[in-house]
Protein backbone atom coordinates (compact mmCIF):
# COMPACT_ATOMS: atom_id res chain seq x y z
CA UNK A 1 0.00 0.00 0.00
CA UNK A 2 1.32 3.43 -0.94
CA UNK A 3 -0.08 6.49 0.76
CA UNK A 4 0.28 10.11 -0.35
CA UNK A 5 -0.74 12.80 2.11
CA UNK A 6 -1.49 16.41 1.24
CA UNK A 7 -3.28 19.48 2.51
CA UNK A 8 -1.08 20.69 5.32
CA UNK A 9 -0.13 24.31 5.72
CA UNK A 10 -0.12 27.31 8.01
CA UNK A 11 -3.24 28.79 9.50
CA UNK A 12 -4.20 31.09 12.34
CA UNK A 13 -5.88 29.79 15.45
CA UNK A 14 -9.56 29.19 14.86
CA UNK A 15 -9.00 28.37 11.21
CA UNK A 16 -9.55 25.17 9.29
CA UNK A 17 -7.59 22.77 7.13
CA UNK A 18 -8.46 19.55 5.36
CA UNK A 19 -5.89 16.84 4.98
CA UNK A 20 -6.17 14.19 2.30
CA UNK A 21 -4.44 10.86 1.96
CA UNK A 22 -4.71 8.92 -1.27
CA UNK A 23 -3.94 5.22 -1.29
CA UNK A 24 -2.90 2.93 -4.09
CA UNK A 25 -1.99 -0.69 -4.44
CA UNK A 26 -4.69 -2.21 -2.29
CA UNK A 27 -8.39 -2.72 -1.86
CA UNK A 28 -8.92 0.41 0.19
CA UNK A 29 -12.23 -0.66 1.68
CA UNK A 30 -10.50 -3.56 3.42
CA UNK A 31 -8.24 -1.26 5.40
CA UNK A 32 -8.57 0.62 8.62
CA UNK A 33 -7.30 4.14 8.08
CA UNK A 34 -6.49 7.10 10.22
CA UNK A 35 -4.20 9.91 11.19
CA UNK A 36 -1.44 10.30 13.72
CA UNK A 37 0.53 13.40 14.53
CA UNK A 38 3.97 14.02 15.92
CA UNK A 39 5.83 16.97 17.37
CA UNK A 40 9.62 17.10 17.85
CA UNK A 41 10.79 14.90 20.70
CA UNK A 42 7.40 13.33 21.19
CA UNK A 43 5.90 10.01 20.18
CA UNK A 44 3.30 9.86 17.48
CA UNK A 45 -0.17 10.12 18.87
CA UNK A 46 -3.36 8.84 17.32
CA UNK A 47 -5.61 11.68 16.24
CA UNK A 48 -8.46 9.90 14.48
CA UNK A 49 -9.20 6.55 12.94
CA UNK A 50 -11.89 4.95 10.85
CA UNK A 51 -12.25 1.22 11.12
CA UNK A 52 -15.62 0.72 9.45
CA UNK A 53 -18.40 2.68 7.84
CA UNK A 54 -18.73 6.33 8.74
CA UNK A 55 -17.77 5.96 12.37
CA UNK A 56 -14.65 7.66 13.63
CA UNK A 57 -12.68 7.36 16.84
CA UNK A 58 -10.91 10.45 18.08
CA UNK A 59 -8.36 11.59 20.58
CA UNK A 60 -10.02 13.55 23.36
CA UNK A 61 -8.02 16.62 22.38
CA UNK A 62 -9.66 16.84 18.96
CA UNK A 63 -13.18 15.58 19.61
CA UNK A 64 -15.78 17.97 18.28
CA UNK A 65 -13.22 19.78 16.13
CA UNK A 66 -11.82 17.14 13.77
CA UNK A 67 -13.74 14.80 11.50
CA UNK A 68 -12.34 11.80 9.70
CA UNK A 69 -14.02 10.51 6.58
CA UNK A 70 -13.20 8.16 3.75
CA UNK A 71 -14.14 7.78 0.12
CA UNK A 72 -13.55 4.17 -0.85
CA UNK A 73 -14.27 4.88 -4.52
CA UNK A 74 -11.37 7.35 -4.52
CA UNK A 75 -9.25 5.33 -2.06
CA UNK A 76 -8.86 8.46 0.00
CA UNK A 77 -9.16 9.33 3.66
CA UNK A 78 -9.70 12.89 4.84
CA UNK A 79 -9.22 14.76 8.06
CA UNK A 80 -11.26 17.92 8.37
CA UNK A 81 -9.75 20.08 11.10
CA UNK A 82 -11.78 23.00 12.42
CA UNK A 83 -11.22 25.44 15.27
CA UNK A 84 -7.52 24.77 15.09
CA UNK A 85 -5.35 25.56 18.08
CA UNK A 86 -1.61 26.21 18.32
CA UNK A 87 -1.24 22.89 20.13
CA UNK A 88 -2.46 21.15 16.97
CA UNK A 89 0.81 22.12 15.31
CA UNK A 90 2.55 18.92 14.25
CA UNK A 91 3.45 16.71 11.35
CA UNK A 92 0.40 14.66 10.47
CA UNK A 93 0.77 11.13 9.14
CA UNK A 94 -1.91 9.05 7.55
CA UNK A 95 -1.83 5.30 7.93
CA UNK A 96 -3.60 2.22 6.66
CA UNK A 97 -3.81 -1.23 8.19
CA UNK A 98 -5.39 -4.26 6.61
CA UNK A 99 -8.28 -5.13 8.87
CA UNK A 100 -6.99 -8.66 9.50
CA UNK A 101 -3.34 -7.68 9.67
CA UNK A 102 -0.95 -5.92 12.01
CA UNK A 103 1.30 -3.93 9.67
CA UNK A 104 0.76 -0.18 9.49
CA UNK A 105 1.53 1.53 6.21
CA UNK A 106 2.42 5.21 6.47
CA UNK A 107 2.13 8.27 4.34
CA UNK A 108 5.00 10.72 4.14
CA UNK A 109 3.67 13.26 6.62
CA UNK A 110 2.35 16.75 6.10
CA UNK A 111 3.12 19.76 8.29
CA UNK A 112 0.34 21.65 10.01
CA UNK A 113 1.26 24.91 11.73
CA UNK A 114 -1.25 26.90 13.74
CA UNK A 115 -0.25 30.34 14.92
CA UNK A 116 -1.86 32.24 17.75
Amino acid sequence: VQLQASGGGSVQAGGSLRLSCAASGALFSSYHVGWYRQTPGMQRELVAENTSGDRGNYADSVKGRFTISRDNARSTVYLQMNSLKPEDTAVYYCYAKYRFGTTLYWGQGTQVTVSS
